[in-house]
């Protein structure tokens, strides 16, 4: 068992690696009072055996690392990559590429929707993972054996599940499927969280356009600070307190103090005037330049009948395919085809247009029926 703790150790551990043709990356890391991911340790897997690499050693520099990671002849395989990626993004400013998701490539195999590690590699490695360190402390330090040897089996044995995933993707001509997902897993946008956007991850309960640009404002700010000082959204500005201030839209100090959970002392320092200035800013826009509103648009009546056949056929060809439905079509695509032949979903695309679309235009309009066959689910074709 190895823990790399120097830079020499480093280097001469990812050069030892040229010409290996994949890895098996995992992370371990905190998030819970930071905006970024603290890195904590880092396990690679390659053919000669998998070390840990400790991040939070005194002088290490992970250059070697970085240049690893962004080696464009060595194929890096992860497990869930999207927080792992994100990591990489942010320390370094390259993603790691090119990548094999475990998990993505399992819902393809037909292994379920979003399958766990520890199931995928009980079903293709025959390993039980012993998950008791699943909630450790990894930024402490010493770390200990039983600490690492839990975190390198993270990648020990995804390597002989991607060999197998692998071989099914060829064997089932399959493995330009994943192309699609591993594109959006590799463009830096998957993980920029752009501050003018985010009041969209609030749920809000009304489309007055005031109250609304109030708490977009009130949110972009919110998302800077919380980048600016590394600390969680939640850390900076709860979000009930978000949507109270951005629904009363304080004018003076006395009005936000009486922001439930806020306080006075908040309302008179910085962060109180930073808030005051963004709800000023919105509340000085013009009525007629407040942006516009889409309005909510109703399904039609009757569609939802609609819907639900194009859920039955969706989970039927899944099942007959051996993918996971929720790679093919999501609840909205299945609203939109129901709506509109020419909706420019997923599911009218592609391999996804081929397994699924095709079907579900046909269905729509009459072509082809669904019937209950010796308790299964069959199609009929229709003639015309």
């Amino acid at each position: 068992m190895t823990l790399i703790t120097t830079t020499d150790a480093l280097d001469s551990f990812c050069r030892s690696l040229a010409g290996t043709e994949y890895i098996t990356v995992d992370t371990e890391f905190l998030r819970e009072k930071t905006y970024w991911p603290q890195l904590c340790l880092v396990q690679i897997g390659g053919p000669d055996g998998a070390v840990a690499i400790d991040p939070l050693a005194e002088g290490i520099d992970l250059a070697p690392l970085y240049a690893l990671m962004a080696d464009p002849s060595i194929l890096k395989v992860f497990h869930a990559a999207r927080q792992d990626v994100e990591i990489f993004l942010h320390l370094s400013g390259k993603i790691p590429a090119p990548l094999f998701d475990t998990q993505v490539a399992a819902m393809v195999c037909g292994f379920g929707e979003s399958v766990s590690y520890e199931t995928l590699v009980t079903k293709l490695a025959g390993a039980r993972i012993d998950k008791s360190s699943r909630f450790t402390d990894w930024s402490h330090r010493p770390l200990t054996e039983r600490q690492l040897t839990y975190a390198l089996a993270d990648v020990i044995h995804l390597r002989p599940a991607y060999e197998k995933l692998k071989r099914r993707l060829a064997r089932t001509g399959r493995a330009h499927w994943l192309e699609e997902e591993m594109a959006v897993l590799t463009q830096p946008s998957t993980y920029q969280a752009d501050p003018e956007t985010s009041w969209m991850r609030l749920k809000v309960r009304t489309n007055k356009p005031r109250f609304v640009a109030v708490l977009k404002e009130l949110a972009a700010w919110r998302e800077r600070e919380a980048q600016r000082r590394d600390l969680p959204r939640s850390r900076v500005l709860r979000d009930e307190a978000l949507l109270e201030i951005a629904a009363n839209a304080p004018a003076t100090v006395d009005d936000l103090a009486r922001t439930r959970g806020l306080g006075r002392s908040i309302a008179e320092g910085r962060q109180g005037t930073d808030i005051l200035a963004a709800v000023q800013r919105a509340t000085d826009i013009p009525e007629s330049e407040l942006p516009p509103l889409e309005p909510r648009e109703e399904p039609p009546a009757g569609l939802q009948p609609t819907v639900e056949l194009l859920r039955v056929l969706l989970k039927m060809k899944c099942e007959e395919n051996n993918v996971a439905p929720k790679l093919v079509a999501s609840s909205s695509d299945l609203e939109a085809i129901a709506a509109d032949d020419a909706a420019d979903v997923q599911p009218m695309h592609g391999w996804r247009r081929e397994l699924f679309g095709e079907d579900a235009l046909a269905l729509k309009h009459g072509r082809l029926a669904l019937s209950i066959v010796d308790r299964r689910v069959r199609i009929i074709p229709v003639a015309q």
